[in-house]
């Protein structure tokens, strides 16, 4: 489930964010927003007394306590999830471009090299930049951040067949920040395919002297 996604551009103002930074902006070359991966840095929107602005935190919202990286949570009737899905402060927007997942089979691209997965690339039609539920919470180190995910919707569904990220409408996500636990599981849903598109499959790792696998 989605452990890679895009972000093109800056979070000020933001899903009516003021341009406040919570904490301070990394400054070391490592931070690169732009790309998300487990454990990366990244920016996130949410409310903090009263006011609207962003974070940066990492894409693990138990910083390390896991096998894994936690970075999708689904089943909110969990007790640690329920916690944080039930109080508003730890509630936060993820801004996202788009969001990849793996072909389900490998593909042989004749390139005399063994086959590989292909990866699709996933966006909002009329949201250049648009809203994924999340939630937070201070770590030992900082802050993490996951998504929330959902059932797929039919254009992402023969993809990857358990679950999608949970994409917001522009009019909910006052009510993600701001609403109830009940509200909460009900925008837990997938996002209207016809309003998505998808390119792929493409296989950036294999370059050849005209790049018909590239991006």
């Amino acid at each position: 489930m989605c452990n890679r996604a895009r972000f093109k551009g800056e979070p000020e103002t933001l899903f009516g964010s003021t341009g406040k930074l919570f904490g301070e902006r990394p400054r070391e070359n490592t931070f690169n927003p732009q790309e998300l991966r487990p454990k990366s840095r990244n920016y996130v929107i949410r409310e903090q007394d009263g006011v609207r602005g962003w974070d940066v935190m990492s894409w693990d919202v138990l910083g390390g306590q896991a096998p894994w990286p936690m970075t999708n949570v689904r089943n909110l009737g969990l007790p640690q999830w329920r916690r944080l899905a039930a109080e508003p402060a730890n509630r936060c927007l993820i801004p996202l471009s788009e969001f990849c997942e793996w072909t389900p089979n490998k593909h042989d691209l004749g390139d005399g090299k063994p086959p590989l997965k292909g990866e699709m690339w996933f966006a909002v039609e009329d949201q250049p930049t648009f809203a994924v539920a999340g939630f937070w919470q201070h770590l030992k180190e900082g802050s993490g951040f996951t998504m929330v995910t959902c059932d797929p919707n039919e254009l992402v569904k023969p993809i990857h067949p358990k679950a999608m990220i949970t994409i917001l409408a522009p009019e909910d996500h006052d009510r993600w920040l701001q609403g109830s636990y009940d509200d909460v599981v009900k925008l837990q849903r997938s996002y209207d395919a016809k309003r998505m598109r998808v390119l792929g499959p493409v296989f950036p790792t294999r370059r050849s002297a005209d790049g018909p696998f590239a991006r």
